[in-house]
């Protein structure tokens, strides 16, 4: 079994290295441990060893967890995966950012659900930068029109971006994303969160100018996939 403080801690390390390289501020960078398929145990486990960010791809999955660590302060959930618009509720009452967002009515759903005494949710815009037909996202030539659109909801705000790039393809989606970013918060000066990079690829996309990176095996270890949620 994992050691979850000795896999955070080397992580940790292996970030603080990274950035020290290619002359990042690690106070600039959030890493996200994403606990999908976890035990809420384990996450406890994480907290208890100072991490605060926990990513999450399903909505009841999410409620079930944020309700059963419901005392644990401080603690932040990323809701990280594709969002149908039967479940948003569930997300607009417990996660504190969304990084999936990829279609207007999945964020005014969010904006009408949120309860005002969270305050704002912070929002991620998904670009489908390598155009892979299987995989969610907007395309870049989108992306205008809908952080427009999105950066005018009440109870929402507009954070940046986040990719997936297909495999073989994450050196060149990664500098476009990062060319899309500075793009970005050239209209909206607040958006300069880029979420890119998980385990096997996080380091390039630090180069590229990451914010945010997604690490769930690194720490966890490899996932279980019991359920259809």
């Amino acid at each position: 079994m994992n050691n979850i403080a000795d896999q955070l801690n080397a992580a940790y390390q292996n970030l603080t290295e990274n950035c020290l390289e290619l002359g990042r501020d690690l106070t600039s960078i959030c890493l996200i441990a994403v606990s999908k398929t976890k035990p809420a145990a384990a996450i406890a486990e994480a907290y208890q060893a100072g991490q605060r960010q926990f990513g999450e791809n399903y909505p009841q999955e999410l409620q079930s967890k944020a309700d059963e660590l419901a005392t644990l302060q401080d603690l932040q959930w990323h809701f990280i995966g594709p969002l149908q618009s039967n479940k948003t509720r569930l997300v607009a009452g417990h996660a504190s950012w969304v990084h999936s967002i990829d279609r207007l009515k999945i964020a005014e759903r969010l904006a009408a659900q949120r309860p005002p005494e969270l305050g704002k949710l912070k929002i991620l815009l998904q670009v489908n930068i390598s155009n892979e037909a299987s995989k969610a996202g907007i395309s870049a030539a989108e992306l205008d029109e809908l952080a427009l659109a999105v950066s005018t909801l009440p109870q929402l705000e507009l954070k940046g971006l986040m990719a997936i790039p297909a495999p073989g393809d994450s050196e060149r989606a990664f500098a476009a994303m990062q060319q899309l970013s500075a793009n970005l918060q050239q209209k909206y000066p607040g958006a300069i969160e880029l979420s890119m990079g998980m385990s096997d690829d996080w380091p390039l996309a630090l180069k590229y100018g990451a914010t945010m990176i997604r690490l769930g095996t690194a720490i966890f270890g490899a996932r279980t996939y019991a359920r259809n949620e």
